[in-house]
């Protein structure tokens, strides 16, 4: 069977930190702990091999979450870096499903860590009629 790549673009721009003067970032919206939970949709009822490929910044823990229709990602999901970081992490198959889904990043609140999510690609290939 033929596959194809597919992807959807997610745009965050949320600042999360203990509070909103943690980070001089003021052209991000301060959301707290968590981001909102952003739509994307799925076209096929057998996406395979999904990823998430973001772009953060001033990230300084390993223990972060993102969240994919409300299940958190295995491992670490976001490393920590200065400035503006790339990354990516595995989505499991079984958590992308057709039409509607969300995604959702979740700061430690354990930590005093501060970062901005900017943007997130989720990807994966579907098959080729």
């Amino acid at each position: 069977m033929s596959h194809r790549a597919n992807y959807a673009r997610c745009s965050f721009q949320q600042h999360l930190g203990p509070s909103a003067d943690s980070l001089d970032v003021s052209w991000a919206e301060f959301s707290g702990n968590r981001t909102d939970q952003v739509s994307f949709r799925v076209p096929t009822d057998a996406p395979v091999e999904p990823y998430v490929e973001m772009q953060v910044y001033d990230v300084s823990e390993f223990t972060h979450e993102i969240r994919v229709n409300g299940t958190e990602l295995t491992g670490f999901d976001i490393a920590p870096g200065e400035g503006w970081q790339y990354w990516m992490d595995t989505i499991a198959d079984t958590q992308l499903h057709q039409g509607e889904n969300t995604i959702q990043f979740r700061r430690d609140r354990d930590t005093d860590d501060a970062f901005v999510v900017g943007t997130a690609v989720v990807h994966w290939k579907e098959p080729v009629d």
